[in-house]
């Protein structure tokens, strides 16, 4: 059985409006549904994206494992219903036996220790079914607990799970929902989340890009889809966890990678003239987040290399007022409708990209080749360049990169590892130069201060030394042809 279904946190500010609202005219009665959470002492089916538990439903005891899939909307379940006397704190692997995602965890489970049970859950429901032109979904209300021993931790969320008919039932359901009351996509499951809680951990860590996993004959349709889906998946975990409240600087620095990658993705492919909305929206969303990035980066310097030089002549400078306004904040941004809107796009354009012509490989080579032809040049009159330029060269070696990891398998293994190896360096150097140009500019508006012109005169000397040592970069470049030539 495949279960399709999205996830959304509900504000404390609509709560009473979205249970109303599930109610609606019949005004279904809450069921109460308590479960245990079954793990292996190193965690083992969490890191095979397995879930297995059981629950009581009213009078019924079910045990259900699931299995995560790769399109972030679909995870393959299968349910068993227990006998009357069955334990509530016990499972049985042995149950899920002849299904795929039972076999995945039989397999997991002879690597592994035996199974314990780490969190419970205790939910109250309300549901009702929901049609839409594309199907009919159920529109779920949990709202009650999770809790690992003495820990506990709140749940207030709607699900939207198909029915019958397309995945683009849950996807419209879902628009409607997040118009309405304002919530924002979760892809952190109560299975996640509790297993999170059962070991302390209050935040997630910061999903980074995976490699695209390609077969050497791959369609470029089915390339496309595992390119967007790539980045899907990093936008949604880190905004998951930006959305939540509870989040670091890094999860604000993946989540503008996920989009930059995406946005990569939708030019390489070709797609921002039949797609403008996608792209637009994700163009948008990133600009949002460059402020907090540009004040993480300012903070930094100041609290790290610029303070300790500072302090080494006897100086002393206060951070506030030289930060640059971060607009937004990043939950703010993560939570507002557009952003939620784009993630649905992404995940209704994954769902029909049928429709989409994806170009030749060789014309992707041969827009990879130019880049990397154009990189390498610019790396060697970098001191030549006036700082526009440069920004452009940064953006060109970011897309460079992004591309050869997207098309890594269709290519020659060796020359992709050591350019993208050489690309890494290159990259750590602009981000540098880039870094060091941002702390100036925020310094700049209290440059009548003495305290102040130090620091930029000590952040200017690093950047033009910095400067100095970049041309040296494009010697690594050139040694290789990633791809073959144009």
């Amino acid at each position: 059985m495949r279960e399709i279904e999205l996830k959304f946190q509900v504000p404390a500010q609509a709560r009473a409006a979205v249970d109303a609202a599930v109610a609606g005219e019949a005004k279904p009665p809450r069921v109460r549904l308590q479960a245990a959470y079954f793990d292996t002492a190193d965690r083992a089916l969490a890191r095979a994206g397995l879930a297995l538990r059981v629950r009581r439903e009213g009078r019924r005891l079910v045990q259900t494992l699931k299995g995560l899939e790769g399109d972030g909307l679909t995870r393959a379940e299968h349910n068993v219903n227990l006998t009357a006397g069955s334990a509530a704190d016990e499972a049985d692997p042995s149950l899920h036996a002849g299904t795929p995602v039972g076999q995945r965890l039989l397999a997991v489970l002879r690597e592994s220790s035996p199974l314990l049970m780490t969190f419970r859950t205790d939910i109250r429901r309300r549901t009702r079914a929901v049609r839409t032109r594309h199907g009919t979904v159920e529109i779920a209300f949990d709202d009650g607990a999770i809790a690992a021993g003495s820990e506990q931790v709140a749940v207030c969320e709607l699900e939207i799970e198909l029915l019958s008919g397309s995945p683009l039932a849950v996807l419209a359901a879902a628009r409607t929902w997040v118009r309405r009351h304002g919530l924002w996509l979760d892809t952190r499951t109560k299975a996640e989340r509790g297993d999170m809680l059962s070991r302390g951990q209050q935040v997630a860590p910061p999903r980074k890009a995976a490699g695209v996993s390609l077969d050497k004959d791959a369609d470029m349709d089915d390339v496309l889809r595992r390119v967007v889906l790539s980045c899907l998946e990093q936008v949604s975990v880190n905004a998951s966890q930006v959305g939540s409240g509870e989040y670091s600087d890094e999860h604000v620095h993946q989540l503008r990678v996920g989009l930059r990658r995406l946005r990569t993705a939708w030019r390489l492919f070709g797609l921002d003239e039949p797609s403008p909305l996608i792209d637009d929206a994700a163009t948008r969303c990133f600009r949002a987040l460059g402020a907090s990035r540009d004040n993480a980066v300012v903070a930094g310097f100041i609290a790290e290399e610029l303070c300790q030089a500072m302090a080494a002549v006897g100086l002393r400078w206060d951070l506030p007022g030289v930060q640059p306004d971060q607009g937004a904040a990043p939950v703010e941004i993560v939570r507002a409708f557009d952003t939620q809107a784009l993630m649905l796009s992404l995940f209704e354009w994954t769902q029909g990209l049928g429709t989409v012509a994806s170009p030749a490989q060789k014309l992707l080579e041969k827009d990879l080749a130019r880049d990397h032809k154009k990189v390498a040049a610019g790396l060697a009159d970098f001191t030549a360049l006036d700082h526009l330029a440069r920004h452009q060269l940064r953006k060109r070696a970011k897309r460079l990169r992004y591309g050869l990891e997207f098309l890594a398998p269709l290519l020659d293994g060796a020359n992709v590892r050591r350019t993208l190896k050489a690309l890494k360096k290159t990259l750590d150097e602009l981000g540098r130069y880039m870094d060091l140009s941002i702390a100036i500019d925020a310094c700049k508006p209290q440059a009548d201060d003495a305290t102040t012109r130090f620091a930029i005169g000590w952040l200017a000397a690093r950047r033009e030394a910095l400067i100095a040592q970049i041309p040296a970069l494009a010697a690594p470049l050139k040694k290789n042809r990633p791809v073959r030539k144009p």
